[in-house]
């Protein structure tokens, strides 16, 4: 992460998907996302994809990236997870298992040096 110039606890915003930005409220499903950095992050410009994986099963859904693809620039391994203050990535109570309705379509998104 330092040759982004990163560091553990850097932040920035980040669409949760691309094929829902703007929309209210979204749908995310268990397994892989393509979200979009909203904002710089380090080295990295805005547009950037960030690719990861979704976790639907407990009250709160769970996303963990593990690569960012500038947009002029290769893949590149990257440990990040996507987090909104107050509860925020908690499921709507309509969800489905398997599934999740979340209120927004952005949150931030935070460097990490392993997942937990």
């Amino acid at each position: 992460m330092r040759i982004l110039r990163l560091q553990v606890g850097d932040g920035g915003d980040v669409e949760l998907d691309v094929n829902q930005t703007d929309d209210s409220p979204i749908t995310l499903y268990e397994g892989p996302v393509e979200s979009m950095l909203n904002s710089g992050l380090g080295l990295l410009p805005a547009t950037t994809r960030l690719y990861g994986r979704v976790w639907t099963g407990g009250p709160q859904v769970v996303i963990r990236y593990y690569e960012a693809h500038p947009p002029d620039g290769d893949p590149i391994a990257f440990c990040a997870v996507a987090r909104l203050a107050r509860g925020q990535l908690k499921k709507k109570p309509e969800s489905k298992p398997g599934m999740a309705i979340l209120e927004f379509s952005s949150a931030g998104v935070y460097i990490v040096n392993s997942f937990r």
